[in-house]
């Protein structure tokens, strides 16, 4: 009985076909090692060499160009952020340098205001140890030591400084007032233990404008002159001792120009 080939639908597979086919059938007969083991060696390896070359040809070739217009932008993009670093690394030097500018100028207002207050407090010291006449503009009219029989000790214990009655009388220096009213003979008087242990006494006042306990800088007001107690006349009795008690009094010019004022 005679076999006869099919037509139509099933018809034989091309030249190409077949081909492929053919490469199919061989890629994988030496994948599994069938050519390997039947042809020999030369063979197998001339076939592999046939069929890798068929697929490298048959296989699309992929590569990446790039042209000028890309180069550009990426060489674009660079200088950008080159430019931005620097505009950073030129923002951060800036604030450092404001910083640090700002820093050195408040630490020269904190030495000029120190400054000032060192002079403050100096100036304030050589106030409170200024000495000044207990009434401005005056001069001594009755020394220290005088005899006669005015004075009940039979001299003179302190000095009279020429003040008609109201002349403000001041402080000679900074301290505390102990004493403040009527003295006997002192008539209204006030006693200042100043601030270097001495005492200043002020006598005859027609008034009295401190109380006992208040401090006193130098030229602070403590009454008016007048002629109270055992006076012949408006006057300031004036005296400068080492203690509170009587007796105990000393040279009241020598007193205030050891202070510096001129008497």
């Amino acid at each position: 009985m005679a076999f006869t080939r099919a037509t139509g639908k099933h018809r034989a597979p091309g030249r190409m076909t077949r081909r492929s086919a053919n490469i199919a059938g061989v890629a994988t007969l030496t994948a599994t090692g069938v050519i390997g083991t039947l042809a020999s060696p030369a063979l197998a390896a001339e076939a592999g060499a046939s069929l890798a070359q068929e697929a490298a040809s048959a296989a699309p070739v992929r590569a990446i160009v790039i042209d000028d217009s890309l180069a550009a932008k990426i060489d674009a993009q660079a200088d950008a952020q080159r430019l931005a670093a620097q505009k950073a690394a030129k923002a951060k030097a800036a604030a450092r340098a404001e910083a640090e500018a700002k820093r050195k100028a408040q630490a020269r207002a904190k030495e000029v205001r120190e400054a000032k207050e060192r002079a403050a407090r100096a100036a304030e010291r050589e106030r409170l140890n200024a000495y000044r006449l207990p009434v401005a503009g005056s001069s001594v009219t009755t020394g220290y030591r005088t005899g006669g029989a005015l004075w009940s000790s039979g001299s003179h214990s302190g000095v009279d400084f020429r003040a008609a009655s109201g002349t403000s009388v001041v402080a000679v220096g900074a301290g505390t007032v102990v004493e403040a009213g009527w003295g006997g003979a002192y008539g209204n008087n006030v006693v200042i233990r100043m601030n270097d242990g001495t005492y200043t006494q002020y006598g005859h006042l027609s008034s009295v404008g401190v109380s006992v306990g208040q401090s006193v800088a130098p030229g602070t007001s403590i009454g008016l002159s007048g002629s109270t107690g055992n006076s012949t006349g408006p006057h300031l009795h004036f005296e400068a001792r080492t203690s509170e008690e009587y007796g105990s009094d000393i040279d009241p010019v020598a007193y205030l120009r050891a202070h510096g004022v001129g008497v």
